[in-house]
C-alpha cells in the first residue's frame, strides 16, 4: 500500500489563497446585500416562516371587542354607530374590570351633541382611556373629541394607528411615531406604565399567533350583557372594527391564508411594546459574523476534505444554521438568513469551481510532467486515477533499474562531438522505448546511463517481471539494434552495457523548484540497484539483480545464476545477487 507524502509544487500554495479569496468575496458581497437590504422580500419571508414555526403564544392580558357582522345585524344600524353605543360599551367594560380601554375607532369629526357628550362622559368615567386617529397636523396635534383640551379634561390620550405596509402589503413593523404623533401602542404602554417609553425607530411586531389567538368577543355581547364572567377583568381591551365589509383587515406574518382584523393587530402591537419589543434585529457585528462564518466554512473545509465531504459539511451546517436561527428567533433575536445562506451557497459553488479548476490545471500539469517519464497509456491512466498525491510523494513497492554503457567515455574521446551526441541519442532513445514498452517510468538520464522505476507512480503487482522484461529487451533487442546502426555508420566498435536491478520500498515523486521539476525515486532500493549496476563492470556481467527482485518474480527464469552473498561498495552488510547465465568467466573468478 502506498504511503503519501505532502505534494510538491505551487498547487498547494495556490489552493489556500484561492479558497480564502472565495470566502472573502462571498462574505463581502453578501454583507453588502444585507447592509443595503437587498432581497428584502425573501428575508422577511423567512421571518414569516419563523413566526409560523414558533406557533401561537398565550396573550391572556388582552381581549378584543369586535364591531362585527353580528353586531351590525342585531343592532340594525349601519356603521358608524351612534357614539352613545360606545359610551354604553365603555361603561360596561369598566364595570367588568377592564384594565385599559383602547379604541381602534376614530372619533375625529363631531356628530350630534348628545351623542358626543355621552361618549366623552363615559370616557371620563373610565379614565384613563386611549383613542386612535390617522389624522394629525404634522406636529403631533389631533382634533379627536374636538381637540387636546377636551382630551386632557377627560383623561383621554390619542395615538396614531398608521402602520407601515411591508413587502406584499404585510404588516410586520411599527413605528414609534407618525407625523409627530406617537403610535397608539406607545401611548397605551405609557398610559399603563405612567412613564415615557424609550424612543425607537422601527420595530418588529411580535405577533402572539394567527388570527384568533387573542380572545375576541362581539360588541353586541358587551351591549347585551352577554360577556362571560371575568372575560375582560384585568385585561387591556381593544375595541375596533372586525367585519370584513368594513375593510379593517390586514395580512400579517401569522396569517398567510387570510387576514387579521385591525383591533387584533393593534393588540399585538401594544403587547410588543409592553414586553419591551422582544424581537430585536441583530447588531451589525453579529450579522456580519454570521455571514462571514457561512462564507468561510466550505472553502476552509475544502483545504482538508474532499469536495464531496466539504459540500456535505456545508449542507449540514446550513441545516444547523436554520435550526439555530429559529431557536434564536424563539428567544428574541431575528438573525438574517438569506444573506448567510447566500454567502454559504456562493462560497460552496466557488470552492467547487476552484477545486475543479485546479484539478483541470493539475491534470494538464500531470500530463506535461509525466509524459516526459512514462508512455502515453500510463499518462492516461494517471489522469483517471490522479488525486494530487502522485505529484507529491508516494512510497510504493517497486523495482529500480540502472543501465549504463561500459567504456563509452573512452569511446566519446575518439569521436567528434556531433557523433558522440548522435550515438547517445540513438542509444538513450532505444533504452527509453524499452522501459516505456513495459509501462515503466523513465526517471533520468545519467550521462550515458538510464534510471527507471517500475511500480511507481502507478502500482504494478508485476513490477519485477516488467523490469526484467525491459532489461532483456535492452540487452537482446535494443543494444544489438544500436550496434547494427553503429556498424552501418562506421562510427565505432559495438557497445556493451551493464544493468543493475533491485526491488523494495521506493519513495518517488516530483522534486525541484518552481523553475525546474524532475521525477525522482530514492531510498535503499535505489542505492542497491545503482551499486549492482556498478558491480557489473567488475564482474563483466550484463545484468545483476538482487534477491529481493528475484523473490518478486512470478516465475523466476532458469537462466538466473546465483552469485551468493556479495559485498556492495559503500553499503554495510552483504546481499544475495543473481546474474544472467550469459555472464563471463570473470563472475566465476570473483565468486570462487
Amino acid at each position: 500500500m502506498a504511503r503519501r507524502f505532502a505534494p510538491f509544487g505551487p498547487r498547494r500554495v495556490r489552493r489556500p489563497a484561492l479558497m480564502l479569496a472565495v470566502a472573502l468575496l462571498a462574505a463581502a458581497g453578501w454583507t453588502v446585500v444585507w447592509a443595503t437590504d437587498g432581497l428584502h422580500t425573501w428575508e422577511v419571508g423567512t421571518v414569516d416562516a419563523r413566526f409560523r414555526l414558533r406557533g401561537a403564544r398565550p396573550a391572556q392580558n388582552f381581549a378584543v371587542i369586535e364591531l362585527d357582522d353580528a353586531t351590525i345585524g342585531e343592532l340594525g344600524e349601519r356603521p358608524p354607530l351612534r357614539r352613545s353605543r360606545y359610551a354604553t360599551a365603555i361603561d360596561k367594560l369598566r364595570r367588568a374590570g377592564a384594565r385599559l380601554i383602547v379604541f381602534d375607532i376614530q372619533f375625529t369629526e363631531p356628530t350630534r351633541m348628545r351623542e358626543d357628550n355621552a361618549l366623552i362622559e363615559a370616557l371620563g368615567r373610565a379614565r384613563p382611556t386611549v383613542l386612535s386617529t390617522t389624522e394629525t397636523d404634522g406636529h403631533g396635534h389631533t382634533a379627536v373629541l374636538g381637540g387636546e383640551d377636551t382630551q386632557r379634561a377627560f383623561g383621554v390620550r390619542v395615538g396614531s394607528t398608521l402602520l407601515p405596509n411591508d413587502s406584499g402589503g404585510v404588516i410586520r413593523r411599527m413605528d414609534y411615531s407618525v407625523d409627530g404623533l406617537k403610535g397608539l401602542w406607545v401611548v397605551a404602554a405609557e398610559t399603563l406604565w405612567r412613564r415615557p417609553v424609550r424612543q425607537f425607530g422601527s420595530a418588529l411586531i411580535d405577533y402572539a399567533g394567527p388570527p384568533g389567538t387573542i380572545q375576541a368577543y362581539s360588541l353586541i355581547d358587551v351591549l347585551r350583557d352577554r360577556l362571560p364572567a371575568g372575560a375582560v377583568a384585568g385585561r387591556i381591551v381593544v375595541v375596533g372594527a372586525a367585519a370584513p365589509s368594513l375593510g379593517d383587515v390586514h395580512p400579517t406574518p401569522t396569517s398567510p391564508n387570510g387576514a387579521m382584523n385591525g383591533p387584533e393587530v393593534i393588540a399585538n402591537t401594544i403587547s410588543t411594546v409592553l414586553r419591551d419589543r422582544p424581537l430585536r434585529d441583530p447588531s451589525w457585528p453579529v450579522a456580519v459574523l454570521a455571514i462571514v462564518l457561512c462564507a468561510a466554512l466550505v472553502p476552509l473545509a475544502g483545504l482538508r476534505l474532499t469536495p464531496l465531504r466539504s459540500q456535505a459539511l456545508g449542507l449540514a451546517f446550513a441545516a444547523c444554521f436554520v435550526v439555530a436561527a429559529q431557536a434564536l428567533f424563539d428567544h428574541g433575536l431575528v438573525l438574517p438568513v438569506i444573506a448567510p445562506a447566500g454567502a454559504l451557497l456562493c462560497a460552496a459553488i466557488g470552492a467547487l469551481a476552484v477545486h475543479y479548476a485546479l484539478s483541470a490545471s493539475e491534470q494538464r500539469r500531470t500530463h506535461e510532467l509525466f509524459a516526459r517519464f512514462v508512455g502515453e497509456p500510463v499518462v492516461r491512466e494517471l489522469l483517471t486515477r490522479q488525486d494530487g498525491g502522485l505529484l507529491g510523494g508516494v512510497r510504493r513497492d517497486g523495482t529500480v533499474l540502472f543501465a549504463d554503457l561500459h567504456g563509452f567515455t573512452a569511446l566519446a574521446e575518439r569521436l567528434e562531438p556531433e557523433a558522440t551526441i548522435e550515438v547517445m541519442n540513438r542509444y538513450l532513445g532505444e533504452m527509453s522505448d524499452a522501459v516505456m514498452a513495459q509501462r515503466g517510468t523513465l526517471v533520468s538520464f545519467l550521462g550515458d546511463g538510464v534510471m527507471a522505476v517500475f511500480g511507481a507512480p502507478l502500482e504494478q503487482p508485476d513490477h519485477a517481471d516488467r523490469a526484467l522484461a525491459a532489461a532483456r529487451e535492452m540487452l537482446d533487442i535494443r543494444l544489438p539494434r544500436v550496434n547494427d546502426w553503429l556498424r552501418a555508420q562506421a562510427l565505432s566498435e559495438p557497445l556493451r552495457m551493464g544493468i543493475g536491478m533491485s526491488s523494495g520500498d521506493v519513495m518517488s515523486g516530483h522534486v525541484g523548484s518552481a523553475r525546474r521539476v524532475e521525477y525522482a525515486a530514492v531510498g535503499d532500493t535505489t542505492n542497491v540497484a545503482s551499486r549492482l549496476e556498478t558491480l557489473t563492470r567488475d564482474l563483466g556481467a550484463a545484468l545483476l539483480i538482487s534477491d529481493a527482485t528475484r523473490s518478486r518474480l512470478s516465475a523466476p527464469p532458469e537462466d538466473l545464476l546465483s552469485l551468493g552473498e556479495l559485498k556492495l561498495r559503500g553499503r554495510d552488510g552483504r546481499i544475495v545477487v543473481w546474474a544472467l547465465d550469459r555472464a563471463s568467466h570473470r563472475i566465476e573468478e570473483h565468486t570462487s
